[in-house]
């Protein structure tokens, strides 16, 4: 019994290591992938303290230092997402009632996984959602060739990057699509891609599809491309006159984490997962590894009348879709929080690190934010 209480506190504290190992704010991709599976490893430090608690029915004061350790650690974990449970108010408010229809907009992500040759689902669901924007990533000219045979009637506007290194992006579009731009930030092969999008009431907004690199050895031992690419958008989305849309088919980053935050925070954008839920959409085929990996951003003129993750296709990812109203005029209730001289600091030793001081325009805020 002595040794399995050993290897109880052994497990546990490990779990514990592990969920706090992204505190370090280092870019290395062994630390950052430890942000993915946080829900995960909280689940396994509540299991620990469980266990422990009713088969060894702890008497000695090591047996509650060790589960106090524990229930600290939980309590760290927990609060690190309860901004995506019920517990918490929604931060993209739901539509009003009477919504004109001109103002009401579908949009939808797939990461299709470029060696996937199982479309079927993925087609026959948007076919029945009709969702008047989608972004597609992952695509090579495969994919590319029959998405555009399948459903590119219905989608008169497209901008479309395929590429063979799983980093190919498309763009269809029921609305028009002006002032298009296929950019590469931070890699000559990894595209973004920019376009201004005329909703049925003549309004525009600004659209930012991004496929970032994922802080894993095969990809990039860094995290520092992945958190460039967030940075830039997130000052794109700052300096933007209009509205705007992010959306990430793949954010190889997940909800919670520090650079998904500071993006939402500089960019001026809400996350419409915020006290409704987690949207898992990573990993379609492991039920118990999944967690939030495509985000759909938006500034504060956006409400949310409906969203969720679609279908199961033989990707690695679940599609993500919502249905947005345009609601400027109610802008103000759901206003995002304006950054702190901290949040701008924290921009500014992020652009240091990639070499991007000089790439884009600073707002005075970040050229007095200090070091």
């Amino acid at each position: 019994m002595f040794m399995w209480r050993k290897i109880f506190q052994v497990l546990g504290l490990i779990a514990a290591l592990l969920s706090l190992l992204p505190l370090i704010a280092v870019d290395y991709w062994w630390i950052r992938i430890f942000d993915f599976p946080h829900l995960q490893l909280t689940a396994f430090t509540l299991l620990a303290i469980l266990l422990y608690f009713f088969t060894f029915k702890p008497k000695w004061v090591n047996d509650y230092a060790y589960i106090s350790i524990l229930i600290g650690c939980f309590i760290f974990q927990f609060v690190k997402f309860i901004d995506y449970t019920p517990f918490v108010k929604v931060e993209v408010k739901d539509s009003s009632e009477h919504v004109n229809e001109d103002s009401i907009i579908e949009i939808y992500t797939a990461n299709v996984l470029q060696k996937n040759d199982s479309g079927d689902n993925l087609y026959q669901e948007i076919k029945e959602q009709k969702p008047d924007l989608i972004v597609f990533t992952e695509t090579n000219q495969r994919w590319s060739e029959e998405i555009k045979q399948q459903i590119g009637e219905a989608y008169p506007f497209k901008i479309e990057q395929p590429q063979d290194n799983t980093y190919g992006m498309l763009v269809y579009s029921k609305l028009e699509l002006t002032d298009t731009k296929i950019r590469f930030k931070v890699d000559p092969d990894i595209p973004s891609i920019e376009a201004k999008v005329i909703m049925r009431n003549g309004k525009p907004f600004q659209l930012y599809a991004i496929h970032p690199t994922p802080p894993m050895p095969q990809h990039n031992p860094m995290s520092t491309d992945r958190d460039k690419e967030l940075i830039l958008t997130a000052m794109a989305s700052h300096n933007s006159e209009i509205p705007v849309i992010v959306l990430g088919g793949d954010f190889n980053d997940v909800a919670w984490s520090d650079s998904t935050q500071l993006t939402k925070t500089i960019g001026k954008l809400l996350d419409l997962r915020i006290g409704r839920g987690f949207y898992n959409t990573y990993h379609a085929q492991y039920p118990l590894m999944r967690w939030p990996l495509d985000h759909i951003l938006t500034s504060p003129e956006f409400r949310l009348k409906d969203a969720g993750t679609g279908t199961n296709f033989e990707s690695d990812h679940f599609p993500s879709w919502a249905i947005l109203t345009f609601e400027p005029e109610l802008a103000e209730d759901q206003a995002p929080k304006e950054p702190t001289k901290e949040d701008w600091q924290d921009v500014k030793k992020q652009m240091k690190k990639s070499g991007i001081e000089n790439l884009i325009e600073l707002p005075d805020a970040i050229k007095d934010a200090g070091d």
